[in-house]
């Protein structure tokens, strides 16, 4: 674990001096052209100078014609070294293009990783004895046996804000952490309308639920008794501040940008943690790529400013049983 670790730092090292290493190569590209201009001017004002001088100038005409050869083969050469130098850059970007790419591609596969756990701890607590149970049973003891449950699921599993039990009707019957949200109604509540048309596990978009204040995705699977008729519903509130545990190791330049998007383009993580659900990069190319489910790619681009940047992508594959929620990944990187 410690040496992958390390290999992962020495990549972003060696990355950041590809980089810095690609930019002195434009210095070096405009370096020869300048030499080549200042020698061409010397070969000129030498000629001159022999012309002037008449006869006894021959010596310094010698001396001119070597210049101009001097300055011949230096055009020549710059033409040659920066063919050359303009393929290693070009390759150079092509490197780090791929790397970025490999980044975006990395990041959201581990976000999907961590949502299909997620996706089953759902599943496999909506089939808890005690929470089949209560749904058969909503007795007073049993409210206080399924309560102490979730409180405990809560206190172990530190990634969720609460965890409900919801009857048939959309009532919240039980809670983990706000005791206070029993016998509020959720019947008009997207996740919920979800989870009940598809009589299956449902997971919502990432969305600032009222009763938190808090970024969530809720996974809500139906519950029921052995002859497979629905009792209710067990959800989960994921607290999406464990999601910047993958962002903030994702290895990005120190001036790079990371946005974790929805299928609309909207901003659901980035390294900053603004315009949550605000912002929104849909005009983007490499966006608007991985919105169309290209799965993996990169774009080179010029800004207004004049900088080069690489734009990574990656669109979510989901994980086994989890299907994603068509999210995606774009990296910038500045070159």
């Amino acid at each position: 674990m410690a040496i992958n670790e390390q290999l992962k730092q020495d990549s972003s090292v060696l990355m950041g001096e590809l980089k810095a290493a690609n930019k002195n190569m434009g210095k070096v590209i405009n370096a020869i052209r300048q030499i080549a201009k200042q020698t061409n001017l010397i070969s000129l004002n030498s000629a001159i100078e022999a012309a002037r001088a008449g006869e006894a100038g021959r010596g310094f005409s010698v001396v001119s014609d070597e210049i101009k050869k001097l300055a011949t083969e230096s055009l020549h050469t710059t033409e040659e070294s920066t063919e050359i130098i303009d393929v290693i850059r070009k390759k150079a970007n092509e490197v780090m293009a791929v790397r970025t790419a490999d980044v975006a591609y990395d990041t959201i596969d581990k976000i999907d990783r961590n949502l299909f756990e997620r996706n089953c701890d759902a599943q496999a607590w909506a089939k808890f004895d005690k929470v089949v149970n209560f749904l058969s049973n909503p007795s007073t003891e049993n409210a206080s046996v399924a309560c102490a449950l979730l409180k405990n699921l809560v206190d172990i599993y530190e990634v969720y804000i609460d965890l409900f039990v919801i009857n048939a009707e959309g009532e919240i019957i039980a809670s983990g952490v706000k005791r206070e949200l029993i016998g509020t109604s959720v019947s008009d509540k997207d996740w919920f309308i979800e989870a009940k048309n598809a009589n299956n596990i449902s997971v919502s978009d990432l969305y600032l639920s009222s009763m938190d204040n808090l970024y969530t995705v809720a996974y809500t699977c139906p519950v029921k008794n052995k002859e497979g008729q629905t009792l209710g519903y067990f959800s989960t509130r994921f607290n999406w501040d464990f999601i910047y545990d993958i962002i903030d190791s994702a290895k990005v330049g120190e001036k790079g940008d990371i946005w974790i998007i929805n299928k609309e383009g909207f901003v659901i993580a980035c390294r900053n943690r603004k315009g949550i659900l605000v912002d929104n990069i849909k005009n983007i190319k490499a966006a608007q790529n991985a919105m169309n489910n290209e799965k993996y790619g990169y774009i080179l681009e010029n800004d207004s400013y004049g900088n080069s940047n690489i734009y990574g992508y990656a669109h979510t594959r989901g994980y086994n049983s989890y299907k994603g929620k068509n999210w995606s990944a774009v990296i910038r990187e500045t070159i």
